[in-house]
């Protein structure tokens, strides 16, 4: 067959009603703007909402392309390899079962592998009918009809200016890969602020886009048999406002909008209260029993240019709110040893806290600070697990990743005491994209909010007999 004989939207209903499945309403318009963009422009940008079904409705796509143009060589570009290669075993499993498809298996079983196939076709050409490629593989000589760019954008390619202008670079160069008339496709959700998937100017500029948001214009689900209304709110309340936003509803986070809501911090003025009796524990702030806390120190020389060091505690409870009860900042006196002095702090900052462990951020002058600290808690008698932890993620997302769900649902409380520091001024100024600011205190916060609380045995707290005033509570 040369020509087209059926549409695509039957191409793909006779696979949905082969497997059972529906045909939703927002997948027949992707298939009418994939048939449009192969007739027409040969460009095209289809960005819709998370498990929407793009990633299938695209491998049908290629399935339906190569049942009647079998010499087509298809180029399949992912920001991983292993992602690609998930599309190329996909489109191989539609070849495989589709109804019209039976006779497209090649005889040489070396033609149909994972990430690397050919169908029966006229031209033995060198190339393969769909070939797997992540961005940092070397695509020199390969030449394709098809480019399908399967969710480039992700935050590892794109969470720096540097990283999305090395992004566009690779992109580009896929231009000398395409043959004459040949079609691109590229196909995602934006992750930046600068995002690639802007077709009103930069790199995909006066491209055809379709999208499809969750929510429609009017408000409503634009698949309400899978993600009815209820279940959308619940999603935003999980996820947090800016990444539904962009994963969602599609829109790039702007800088302007991307500043955490200083308003949804609740305040409190009630103390610690440790109470020991019958060889058992409580901790409580106000009336309210505590399960769990994590501390975090962001360690740093403490100048007045550079970083600063500091500490934050943050408790919870059996609801699992948030208590950013104290947070310190180092400053260490002149002509005394910081790094000693610091530890000497810290230990201090344990013990008034009733502290059972600390997240110790050992990058930069950190590395050498968990053994000294392990020598002042011994010389204090204070029983207190030292956990090391290394930061490999860039300090804006696991702030934003950390504060933005507790303060969208109201589940952040902070004591009076932390007023009088600069805390509330960086969660004010916080900018996820703006050039490096004051962020030490966030950071440290963040650190608190994202680490697994522990849950040590009896013999590992503050006083080496302490009992244990988590309780059981799991």
């Amino acid at each position: 067959m040369t020509q087209m004989t059926i549409r695509l939207n039957e191409f793909v209903w006779l696979w949905n009603h082969s497997l059972h499945l529906n045909f939703p309403r927002h997948h027949r318009g992707i298939c009418r703007f994939l048939e449009r963009i192969w007739h027409g422009p040969k460009r095209g940008l289809l960005m819709a909402f998370r498990a929407s079904g793009k990633s299938t409705l695209v491998g049908l796509f290629c399935a339906w392309l190569l049942r009647f143009h079998p010499n087509l060589r298809i180029l399949v570009v992912a920001a991983d390899y292993m992602l690609a290669r998930k599309m190329v075993q996909h489109i191989k499993r539609i070849l495989t079962s589709h109804p019209l498809c039976q006779d497209m298996k090649p005889v040489k079983p070396s033609e149909w592998a994972s990430d690397c196939l050919s169908v029966r076709r006229s031209d033995t050409g060198r190339d393969p009918s769909v070939l797997a490629k992540g961005l940092g593989s070397n695509l020199t000589g390969c030449r394709a009809d098809v480019i399908i760019c399967d969710d480039v954008e992700v935050p590892k390619t794109c969470d720096t200016s540097a990283k999305r202008r090395e992004l566009r670079r690779k992109l580009a160069d896929l231009e000398y890969i395409l043959s004459p008339n040949g079609m691109m496709l590229y196909m995602g959700t934006p992750h930046a602020q600068d995002t690639l998937y802007n077709t009103k100017d930069g790199f995909l500029k006066n491209w055809p886009v379709m999208k499809v948001p969750l929510l429609n214009k009017d408000g409503e689900s634009n698949w309400p048999e899978k993600y009815p209304l209820k279940k959308i709110e619940e999603m935003k309340s999980c996820t947090g406002r800016f990444k539904f936003q962009s994963q969602m509803m599609l829109k790039a986070i702007q800088s302007a909008d991307a500043r955490l809501d200083v308003k949804r911090l609740l305040f409190y003025s009630d103390e610690l209260t440790y109470h020991e009796a019958n060889d058992s524990a409580s901790l409580k702030i106000g009336d309210t029993q505590m399960v769990s806390v994590s501390c975090w120190w962001d360690p740093a020389f403490g100048s007045a240019k550079g970083d600063s060091s500091v500490i934050a505690c943050v408790f919870t409870d059996a609801e699992g709110h948030y208590y950013l009860h104290r947070l310190k900042y180092l400053k260490v006196p002149p002509k005394v040893e910081a790094a000693g002095y610091q530890c000497r702090e810290v230990v201090a900052f344990i013990k008034e806290n009733h502290l059972p462990a600390i997240h110790l951020e050992t990058n930069g002058i950190g590395k050498f600070l968990p053994a000294l600290l392990r020598q002042e808690l011994n010389r204090a008698k204070v029983g207190c697990a030292v956990i090391e932890e290394i930061a490999r993620t860039r300090k804006q997302n696991r702030i934003l990743s950390a504060f933005e769900v507790p303060l969208m649902n109201g589940a952040l409380s902070v004591h009076t005491s932390i007023k009088q520091t600069n805390f509330l001024d960086e969660l004010q100024d916080f900018h996820p994209f703006a050039p490096k600011g004051h962020d030490d205190a966030l950071d440290a916060v963040a650190g608190c909010l994202l680490a697994e609380p522990v849950r040590l045995k009896r013999n590992a707290f503050v006083r080496l007999n302490r009992p244990k005033w988590q309780g059981n509570i799991n």
